[in-house]
């Protein structure tokens, strides 16, 4: 009986010189090795001995090559030649199972053993996922690219399909990726990049006359079409590649209707095109290869499906290295017919699980219509979709009732607009600091010339009647300039117990007409971090001054009776910060107004700057009422800015400045919940 890993792996290498030119994507034992070990093996001395293979394979662009059997002893010689191959530029693979067994194993070492060295070279290897991915959502076979078929979005013998197994394994905290402790933007990463990859089959899956199918083994990267690949590889819907996108979808704890179609499109496809009454007969040679393939008819066998269908009408084809289609497997030379296989029993899964999948869907939807106006976003696979904004385009356009997006936990990593077709949305969030939108794009970075600044939300909002609540939106930037975290371009917007996060323009509120509430909400930054032209009422807010600035830049268009008006809010600043002024106009028709404010001892006696503009002195409008705090100079403000009297504060209440003449309606747009 065979005891140690050492003589396991010498039997391992004894069996490849024997089996001479045998092909090595047909010896699975370094796959068998990754997937069937135990934990306790995981544990022993002689993991950590191919562990070192592992990390000796990885490229330093975090990839790692195919057809290798990883596991088996290396010479030096070998040893110095791993190490010179880490720095080429080709070669690193998703095809036959690579990186994503390499990836795997890596993590079920560092679960029992827990050495840091394997958990860095998982965290390479999945930003090799993450940078080889398209913007559309697929993986090429190869990363850097390769030309020819290589480029090809590859869910040829399950490329893709792996690497989007591993990432929704990780989303969902399983083990052994759950004993890796992601930080909370990785997290926030893989689940961006499972989205993308899940729209990429959605937007590839082929239809024929207006019905769903299933997939080809590649798709064209440009148009998502079915491509060729190989010779023998032609454009195609394949039972073998499809099976496996079908299950890794049904999977999805609350799929999106979009999802739900894919599913049902497929599973009709499956049982449309499987081939009943056919049987495929080996004949083995002396030596115990495959030397010929009969399809025999047999009215009890089990369905089967061809690996190649006709993109029109589902019939199986089959070619030689010609690339010429024949109608039958005996058309085909020995060498192709025998070393390739054309038929697949797989689909039979998706059928077997699809009642108890559909059984589960229907308890959870009683409402057809739930999932078009209450979605869930949540970064651990457990919600319709785990990115924002993928939520937000699955959206209906101009809906006659409240859409209701919930945000679960989670850093959220992506750049995210609600677009003007997109009204009556609400971002429901699990807290301040529990669901938080994060990006870094600033003036600089965007660099598209000198209106880039607006460019650079986090969060954009276009669309009216938008509502967040106990969500934060940051942009990580940093002081590097202009960056935004939110900027609403809509009218009838509430913002409430929401935290924005940034530097210099936090917030950018506009458009003439427009009207914004924020409630018990806090906005930090350094310079100007609030600004625009919307008329905005700020209620028991937090404004925190991160540096010596300038808190407000109003551009209050000529005519608008008001601009930013703050009421009972605080406002405070980092330590060592001294000089913040309350505002200065970005137009010279600016209106800014503190009502019953507290302001610690940051604020500048002086109050309001004019931006170097004398002229705008005399236009805008700076108020304050009822100031408390270190902060409150009041005798000591510029004199061109106003304190109001009780009287004149009357007219500065929500109704009139929100409400304009509605002030008598019932249900008040900013009232809603």
């Amino acid at each position: 009986m065979i005891k140690d890993l050492k003589q396991v792996l010498t039997l391992f290498c004894l069996l490849s010189l024997l089996q001479g030119l045998r092909a090595q994507q047909l010896d699975h034992s370094w796959e068998n090795l990754v997937l069937k070990s135990t934990d306790n093996w995981y544990a022993t001395e002689e993991a950590l001995v191919v562990a070192n293979n592992v990390l000796l394979y990885q490229n330093e662009n975090g990839g790692w090559p195919k057809n290798k059997q990883i596991h088996q002893p290396l010479s030096p010689k070998e040893i110095a030649q791993l190490k010179k191959d880490k720095t080429k530029k080709t070669g690193t693979t998703i095809d036959n199972g690579a990186t994503f067994l390499e990836m795997t194993f890596l993590a079920k070492i560092y679960q029992q053993q827990r050495f840091p060295v394997h958990k860095d070279a998982f965290l390479n290897g999945l930003q090799y996922l993450l940078n080889a991915q398209y913007d559309n959502g697929g993986w090429p076979q190869f990363y850097p690219l390769r030309e020819g078929y290589y480029s090809h979005i590859t869910y040829n013998d399950d490329a893709m399909g792996n690497v989007l197994q591993l990432l929704y394994d990780i989303m969902q905290d399983k083990a052994p990726f759950s004993s890796l402790m992601l930080a909370p933007i990785t997290r926030g990463k893989v689940a961006l990049a499972f989205q993308k990859g899940v729209n990429c089959i959605l937007k590839t899956q082929v239809k024929q006359k207006g019905m769903l199918t299933g997939w080809c083994a590649q798709h064209d990267v440009a148009t998502l079409q079915p491509a060729k690949a190989r010779a023998y590889e032609l454009p195609s819907l394949s039972g073998k590649e499809s099976a496996p996108i079908a299950l890794l979808l049904m999977q999805l704890e609350n799929p999106s209707p979009q999802v739900v179609k894919a599913i049902e499109g497929v599973v009709a496809w499956f049982r449309q095109s499987q081939l009943n009454g056919v049987e495929i007969k080996r004949i083995y040679g002396e030596n115990g290869k495959v030397i010929e393939k009969q399809v025999l008819t047999s009215p009890n066998a089990k369905p089967l499906w061809g690996r190649f269908m006709d993109l029109e009408d589902n019939t199986p084809f089959f070619c030689d290295r010609d690339g010429i289609k024949k109608a039958s497997l005996k058309e085909i030379g020995k060498e192709r017919q025998n070393g390739y296989r054309w038929y697949t029993d797989q689909p039979q899964a998706v059928l077997d699980l699809y009642p108890k999948w559909r059984e589960k869907l229907l308890d959870k939807r009683q409402d057809p219509t739930a999932d078009l106006y209450n979605m869930v976003v949540a970064q651990d696979g457990m919600g319709h979709f785990s990115s924002i904004q993928e939520a937000v385009n699955s959206a209906k356009a101009f809906p006659y009732q409240r859409v209701f997006i919930h945000i679960k936990k989670g850093i959220y990593p992506e750049k995210v607009t609600v677009n003007e077709w997109n009204p009556k949305i609400s971002f429901l969030g699990d807290g301040v600091d529990q669901t938080i939108i994060s990006y870094d794009d600033h003036f600089s970075k965007v660099n598209t010339g000198r209106n880039s600044t607006f460019k650079t939300p986090s969060l954009l909002v276009e669309g009216d009647g938008f509502i967040a609540k106990n969500l934060t939106v940051e942009n990580t930037a940093g002081p590097v300039g202009q960056a935004i975290a939110l900027s609403v371009n809509a009218d009838q917007v509430v913002l409430h117990n929401c935290n924005f996060k940034g530097n210099q323009d936090t917030v950018y509120t506009t458009g003439t007409n427009h009207k914004v509430y924020f409630n018990n909400c806090y906005i930090e930054g350094t310079t100007d971090f609030i600004f625009g032209s919307a008329t905005v009422w700020f209620q028991d807010c937090t404004l925190h001054s991160k540096s010596d600035s300038y808190i407000t830049a109003a551009s209050t268009q000529e005519g608008i009776p008001f601009g930013f008006v703050f009421k009972s809010c605080k406002l405070t600043a980092a330590e060592g910060v001294q000089n913040v002024f309350l505002g200065r106009p970005w137009r010279s028709h600016a209106k800014t107004v503190f009502i019953d404010c507290n302001m610690e001892g940051h604020i500048s006696p002086l109050g309001w700057d004019n931006w170097s503009n004398k002229a705008a002195e005399k236009t805008t409008f700076y108020g304050e009422y009822n100031s408390s705090g270190a902060g409150a100079h009041l005798t000591n403000r510029v004199a061109w800015s106003h304190q109001l009297s009780a009287k004149e504060a009357l007219d500065y209440t929500k109704e009139v400045v929100l409400g304009g003449t509605e002030t008598n309606a019932k249900n008040k747009w900013y009232e809603l919940d």
